[in-house]
């Protein structure tokens, strides 16, 4: 095949004409049975065919996957656009500035470092509910957010005037998936001369991205190293994957949320096992679920370890673009295109998958997932024993408590002290949100009020549910009991949670309590909700407002009254939960009028917002004494590409870990701690500790952030006895910050390695997890396993991930950290997953050899790699 021209069809709607990729001109009669996101792939690739980087072989692939859905081949992905947020989006726009730099410094056009595909970037990490259950509150935040970030958001309005096609949403607007799902999103694409109809397609710099597949949409999260290469026009290397068909039957039953689904869902599929797989949902069961549903469940994908949750298009996709205030003729072509392409949902469809699950709805049952990890889930009735379970593992007496006296409270193990309706999850989607105000509403009418040691607050996902909670009355139910709004953003979900009242938390340090967070997020992993809160659960709406309500985790509110009422009588969760048809009477408002009004002045912003000015250049304008945006070090050094494997002698181990290590634990997040590295640089600088804000805010200077890698207080090094980020001197003498061992080690010119378990790099898209290991020296991570995007992110930035052949018990390594680790290959040439000898040398003179596969898995990272990552691979094309 010389070219794909042949395969192009006209597709006519309404008065307009577009051109397609056909599908059906293969002749290949079997591709009609290939799953929809896989469709979708195909379609890219005959879109992008170039004989080279997308060629025939590849064509060919997708009929031997029916044969073998097993997948493995090398596949470039291009897609239609870029989706950002600000925590991931700073550091990416921070690279692109320094790329520029380093192209004009060789005396090159500045403008190839620009955007080649559309970028939105949204502004919703950088809130943080300092204030809350009081109508100042949003107001407060927004202010107090604006003065902390204004350098970080001088320098995006920098890069907004500088980059063709890179758009910034505001602060205050929304979370980037729901503003995704609700406006961005379009399902079917036009290119720019509107000649051309194709698959809407997105990479986002956040895990969540897949949110977005609830609409027919296919698209997942990147590190911002891998979407800074896409969005400068460069092909995402994957591997055509594994399809896990998930089958829905059956109806929801009363009481039940999308929430409870999804957390069933986790479950059922991190049993399973699908990282780096596709999902893909089929059956008749889907009838009964709206786009919002299948957006809640397709959000938790990498909480599941999927690369994505897809949902084909049906009546239900188009029900909602026209909710959503789409224009008509999107909303026309969207069903022409989707019909002619074969990618529409029709009853009874049953694409051939690699293997399939089942899930009946009329099974599930209402839930929460914790108390770290959003795959355990536990049924409604089982929290009490399971937080007594938790508590008893932490060696924690249920009925100890600390008496508050000038609360007059007294504070159990087991407390609820944060309950946050927040998250891309759930807020946006009404029947829960609904839920959750009509049972404050109900609440409010038996003269019910949230326990005093209960932080609450709400942080909707965009104005849209600000609009029908204010023109319900809800809204007024919620302030009621302090679910007041805080800001649009992630807040709590991603640890902005902001600071417990001063007696809660000195009453919580005083002897260590193990209180708890409800939040309806997608994330609760150690540390992550707030320092001082050990166990937090993910929830629904309606049971964070009931939890909050009941002030304890040790309750079975199927069975214990939530509380008194103002006559004396015990009201319990089913005398405040609302009825399906209560739900869909309020529902009835949420109208296509609200989403045009909310996003109408999408760009606009607040006036502190569009106050802000910027200085119009091409290069960004460094500021030498910033602590928040400094020119990364990245491309001091470029280099000639290595053809050789990197061997490595005698290189030190810098910490060993176990299974289940999230980026959260690996990148910068939270709180900058008073005693730490990061803190030391920044008063350094001259920065008191009350400006510290958050590493999530310091994303643009990697001094902050190298020096707060491996900086989590929950961490747990093997080597040391001591929890948070330390590890073993050079010598073995002392213990110290993992930051400050790196850097003696890097000054002895010693290089280093990190050994962990199972699932490694489990959690967000962090790209910092991946720059950080890199800036610390480590030049291999070898693992028994690793999560998707974090494998990625090391070969983009040149760090080797290996994984240990087989499964071996670390212990039998007896790691004590002062063994030399050798990485030779076993055959010479450097090519994907090919197998290496991992040799450990103790000083008693000792060896033990272990075997691993290098797992750069494609010729297309194999290149990255060979170039000491992939935007030293991007700028050395633009000087070829």
């Amino acid at each position: 095949m010389q070219s794909t021209k042949h395969l192009l069809s006209e597709l006519i709607c309404g008065e307009q004409s577009y051109q397609y990729y056909d599908l059906q001109k293969l002749g290949d009669e079997r591709l009609a049975q290939l799953p929809k996101s896989l469709k979708i792939l195909l379609e890219n690739q005959l879109r992008h065919f170039d004989g080279e980087t997308v060629n025939a072989d590849i064509i060919v692939a997708f009929s031997r996957w029916l044969d073998q859905p097993s997948g493995g081949e090398d596949l470039n992905f291009s897609p239609a656009r870029v989706l950002m947020q600000d925590f991931t989006g700073v550091p990416a726009i921070v690279d692109l500035a320094a790329m520029r730099d380093a192209v004009a410094k060789r005396g090159g056009d500045v403008s190839a470092i620009n955007p080649q595909i559309p970028v939105h970037l949204i502004i919703d990490h950088s809130v943080t509910v300092d204030q809350y259950g009081s109508p100042q509150a949003f107001g407060e935040n927004v202010a107090k957010e604006m003065e902390r970030n204004a350098e970080r958001y001088r320098f995006l309005k920098w890069g907004q005037s500088a980059f063709r096609n890179f758009n910034v949403v505001p602060p205050g607007t929304g979370i980037c998936h729901q503003v995704n799902l609700e406006y961005l999103a379009q399902v079917v694409w036009v290119s720019e001369d509107g000649a051309m109809a194709y698959p809407d397609t997105v990479l986002g710099t956040d895990s969540h991205t897949p949110m977005v597949n609830g609409l027919g949409v296919l698209g997942w999260g990147v590190g911002g190293i891998e979407a800074e290469a896409a969005l400068l026009g460069q092909p995402y290397s994957m591997i055509l994957p594994e399809v896990v068909g998930f089958e829905l039957s059956g109806k929801l039953t009363e009481g039940v949320t999308a929430t409870d689904v999804v957390l069933t869902v986790v479950e059922l599929l991190r049993r399973e096992g699908v990282v780096g797989k596709f999902v893909e949902f089929f059956g008749d069961g889907l009838a009964e679920l709206s786009v919002a549903d299948r957006a809640t469940i397709a959000n938790m994908a990498p909480e599941y370890g999927a690369t994505c949750g897809y949902f084909p298009v049906d009546d239900a996709t188009l029900a909602y673009l026209k909710l959503t205030g789409r224009p008509s003729q999107t909303i026309a072509l969207t069903e022409q295109y989707c019909k002619a392409q074969g990618l529409w949902r029709n009853p009874g469809d049953t694409p051939q998958f690699s293997h399939s699950v089942t899930l009946d709805l009329s099974k599930v049952e209402p839930c929460l997932a914790g108390p770290s990890r959003p795959q355990d889930r536990v049924a409604l009735g089982d929290l009490g024993n399971a937080m007594r379970d938790y508590l008893s593992d932490n060696n924690r007496d249920q009925n100890e408590f600390v008496k508050i006296d000038e609360m007059n409270i007294k504070l159990h193990h087991g407390d609820v002290v944060v309950a946050a309706i927040t998250s891309c999850t759930n807020t946006s989607n009404p029947d829960v949100m609904i839920a959750a105000g009509l049972l404050a509403r109900k609440a409010r009418e038996r003269g019910l009020r949230v326990k005093p040691w209960v932080k609450t607050s709400l942080a909707p996902g965009s104005k849209v549910v600000s609009k029908y909670l204010n023109d319900s009355g809800l809204q007024d139910d919620l302030n009621s009991l302090g679910f007041d709004l805080v800001g649009y953003g992630c807040t709590t979900c991603i640890g902005n949670s902001g600071p417990l009242r001063e007696p809660i938390a000195q009453a919580i340090d005083s002897k260590d309590m193990v209180v708890a967070a409800l939040l309806s997020g997608n994330r609760n992993f150690d540390g992550r909700i707030h320092p001082q809160v050990k166990a937090s659960w993910l929830a629904s709406p309606p049971l964070v407002v009931a939890f909050a309500l009941a002030g304890s985790t040790l309750r079975d509110l199927n069975k214990d009254p939530i509380a008194t009422d103002n006559k004396g009588a015990k009201v319990y969760l089913k005398d405040l939960w609302p009825s399906a048809a209560e739900i869909l009477e309020v529902r009835k408002i949420v109208s296509g009028a609200m989403y045009r009004d909310a996003y109408q002045d999408l760009y606009l912003g607040t006036p502190e917002w569009q106050a802000i000015e910027v200085e119009l250049s091409d290069t960004y304008p460094w500021q030498v004494d910033s602590s928040y945006i400094r020119c990364p070090s990245f491309f001091d050094n470029a280099s000639v590409a290595d053809e050789s494997f990197p061997t490595l002698r005698s290189a030190r181990i810098l910490g060993v870990f176990g299974d289940f290590i999230t980026t959260d634990h690996i990148s910068p997040a939270g709180k900058i701690a008073p005693d730490s590295p990061a803190s030391h640089y920044l008063q350094s600088l001259g920065v008191a500790p009350a400006d510290f804000n958050s590493y999530g805010s310091r994303r643009g200077n990697h001094e902050v952030m190298s020096r707060g890698t491996f900086a989590n207080t929950r961490l747990q090094n093997k080597l040391v006895e001591r929890e948070g980020g330390y590890t073993l001197s050079p010598d073995g003498a002392s213990v110290l910050p993992i930051y400050k061992a790196a850097m003696k080690y890097i000054e002895a010119e010693k290089s280093l390695v990190i050994i962990a378990g199972k699932q490694y790099g489990t959690g967000s898209s962090r790209d910092w997890a991946a720059k950080g290991t890199l800036l610390l020296g480590v030049k291999a991570v070898i693992a028994e396993s690793f999560e998707r995007i974090h494998r990625s992110n090391l070969v983009g930035m040149g760090v080797m991930p290996i994984e240990f052949d087989k499964e071996i018990p670390r212990e039998m390594l007896d790691l004590q950290g002062d063994e030399n680790v050798d990485i030779v290959a076993c055959e010479s040439e450097l090519k994907p997953k090919q197998m290496v000898r991992v040799v450990l040398s103790r000083s008693d003179g000792s060896r033990h050899e272990v075997l691993g596969r290098l797992r750069i898995d494609t010729q297309e990272e194999l290149a990255y790699f060979r170039h000491g990552g992939i935007l030293q691979y991007v700028l050395s094309q633009l000087n070829s």
